[in-house]
């Protein structure tokens, strides 16, 4: 039996974006436990660019040649032993270990769940990711509840589009960050109650006595902190140490590194979206032989939203 051939993006040393190539290369069969998903779109995220970098081999050391993506949306072509042929033909996304930039990838089937109907296979495939992230920053560390207000520095980012929607829906006020007029009309989009511009007014001087606060993007410590109330929640997804951890003590807040898993299923994240409560707000997309231009510009801090490479083109007009 021939091996049948895909074409994927591989790096075969650790660089930048330039080490990307699109090839082809075996497509996966799938184990057991495990389907085989076309992959119409796959999600970029910073940990995409960061592993091809090299600034992950320490902890995420890689083998070559790697293919990237943790995020994937597609249709199911196959199952491995022991997954029911029902699969085959559904339209699925996830968050996986490796290999969303490819045309095809083998997924254990407990990391998927069927995309939601109100999504199209772009949105899809940057919805997993953020959503988890959110999820556990807001409540899994965050402890939000309704009626409480949160602080989401970087309101326009991969998870701060999320924070906004979650905290709306469980009741709490949010107050998000941004710059620029048109960044600051797309936080109000998402659903925030007050949107404050970084750029030109210390959020401090505005925002005071909130109990969670999301530390990230351009803001510094001491703006977030100063918004807290005593007892309040400061969460970062950069880790935090002992002089951060100093300044929080000092202000009589907790402070916390936002890491691990989340408690909540990717099942509930998609009958959020199939509700009405999540929508996926992506703000560039790619095709895949752009991917290098794709990385570029996702590290390059532009635009706001999530950031998209469609390996099945047509995708843009599917539901």
């Amino acid at each position: 039996m021939s091996t049948q051939i895909m074409r994927a993006i591989q790096i075969h040393s650790y660089g930048g974006p330039e080490q990307l190539k699109l090839e082809e290369t075996p497509r996966p069969a799938p184990e057991a436990g495990e389907v085989l998903v076309r992959v119409h779109a796959a999600g970029v995220n910073p940990i995409d660019w960061q592993i091809p970098a090299g600034l992950m081999k320490e902890v995420q050391p890689v083998t070559f040649p790697f293919i990237p993506g943790i995020e994937a949306a597609g249709v199911v072509e196959e199952v491995g032993p022991g997954v029911t042929t029902d699969l085959i033909g559904q339209a699925v996304l996830g968050q996986i270990a490796q290999g969303a930039y490819a045309e095809y990838v083998s997924i254990p089937v407990e990391v998927l769940a069927l995309k939601p109907k109100t999504l199209s296979f772009i949105e899809a495939a940057a919805f997993p990711v953020g959503a988890a992230i959110a999820w556990r920053a807001l409540f899994a560390n965050g402890g939000l509840a309704s009626g409480q207000r949160v602080l989401i520095q970087g309101a326009t980012n991969g998870m701060g589009v999320f924070a906004v929607q979650l905290a709306k829906w469980k009741g709490a006020q949010a107050i998000g960050t941004a710059s620029t007029a048109a960044n600051l009309d797309f936080v109000r989009a998402l659903g925030a109650d007050i949107v404050v511009d970084y750029s030109t007014t210390p959020v401090e001087s505005v925002v005071q006595d909130v109990d969670v606060v999301l530390h990230g993007g351009a803001a510094a410590l001491s703006s977030s902190l100063a918004a807290l109330r005593r007892g309040g929640t400061l969460i970062s997804n950069a880790v935090l140490g002992p002089k951060e951890q100093e300044q929080a003590l000092a202000r009589g807040v907790r402070a916390v590194t936002s890491r691990g898993g989340t408690n909540v299923s990717l099942e509930t994240l998609t009958q959020l979206a199939d509700q009405g409560y999540l929508k996926v707000p992506v703000g560039k997309t790619f095709p895949l032989r752009e991917v290098q231009q794709a990385h570029e510009y996702a590290q390059s801090g532009q635009g706001c939203g999530r950031f998209v490479l469609r390996v099945v083109e047509e995708d843009h007009l599917i539901s």
